[in-house]
């Protein structure tokens, strides 16, 4: 007996039914996604290609420029000197924070009375509003009176003008970014250490690999996926530090500290020169969104080798 394959209108108002309710569940996120994420988006590539000042609020007038805001950004005699120091921001910020993350999550994978203490005092610096760690740093930063330098001297070193030179500003800034982004790594990295199994240090200790034999051979293949995840985010977050060196420097001194961000937001906010900040951020956006497809890329094609 051949059985009929047609549906009926009972299983097909059921099957409506359900997917009504899946999407009755999904529409407020995607409402949520579509408010507060999709339209920023689109209203900044608008802005990009506007005439877009203040006397626009007024007016709601916003003539079209093209791509003259973009050529106007990146033509800017700023524009080099913040791609630079955005570049050297992002790689000693990453560089310095992932190695002394991961270098503390091994630490405490370690069992050993008061870990659980110490690991949640170093949650510290991440809990902070950025505008108050910006502050404590530069009291702390400071040439004259700052505590650093009254370190320096007790073991005869002269005062180092950390905020005020454009030779070390920029360090003293990614020192700070450092000791800010430690936390993160290091949480997201002990949360990926937690799940490799001990059977497998055990096993490979009776073959004598121990130590950094262990760490190369089981540790880092192991925790490669969450590594990629920490170094995305990590990338992307640092590209976007803005309230940091505001706080810290405002760019200065002589643009010695002056990022993609820092100048998006002075354009947009000091000048008032709308199009040409929501221009700058969205290069900054692209330049993000190379690095992760560039990086996803490479890690896949390492993993199939």
């Amino acid at each position: 007996m051949m059985t009929s394959t047609t549906e009926t209108p009972a299983r097909r108002a059921m099957r409506l039914k359900e997917e009504l309710a899946k999407w009755t569940f999904l529409a407020p996120a995607l409402l949520f996604l579509v408010l507060f994420f999709g339209y920023p988006i689109v209203k900044n590539v608008m802005m990009s290609v506007q005439e877009y000042t203040t006397r626009t609020f007024y007016t709601g007038e916003a003539p079209w420029v093209g791509f003259d805001n973009y050529i106007a950004v990146v033509s800017s005699s700023v524009f080099g000197t913040a791609m630079l120091n955005t570049l050297l921001f992002t790689v000693g910020s990453i560089a310095g924070q992932f190695t002394i993350g991961l270098a503390l999550a091994v630490f405490f994978k370690k069992r050993f009375p008061l870990n659980g203490v110490m690991r949640s005092l170093m949650l510290l610096p991440w809990l902070l509003p950025m505008i108050v760690s910006s502050a404590i740093w530069k009291w702390m930063l400071d040439k004259d009176s700052g505590i650093i330098n009254e370190i320096l001297g007790v073991v005869g070193v002269d005062a180092v003008p950390w905020l005020t030179s454009t030779n070390v500003a920029l360090a003293a800034v990614v020192i700070v970014n450092i000791w800010l982004g430690i936390p993160f790594n290091m949480t997201i990295l002990y949360s990926g250490l937690q799940d490799i199994p001990d059977e497998l240090y055990e096993a490979a200790a009776l073959d004598g690999a121990v130590g950094w034999r262990a760490f190369r051979s089981i540790t880092w293949p192991l925790l490669r996926p969450v590594v990629s995840v920490v170094l995305i985010l990590g990338v992307v977050y640092t590209l976007k530090v803005l309230d940091i060196i505001l706080g810290l420097t405002d760019g200065g001194p002589a643009n010695a500290t002056v990022t993609l961000a820092t100048q998006s937001y002075k354009l947009s906010f000091a000048n008032f020169e709308f199009g040409q900040g929501a221009a700058l951020g969205n290069i900054l956006v692209i330049i993000s969104l190379v690095f992760a497809v560039v990086y996803l890329r490479v890690s896949h094609a390492e993993k199939e080798d």
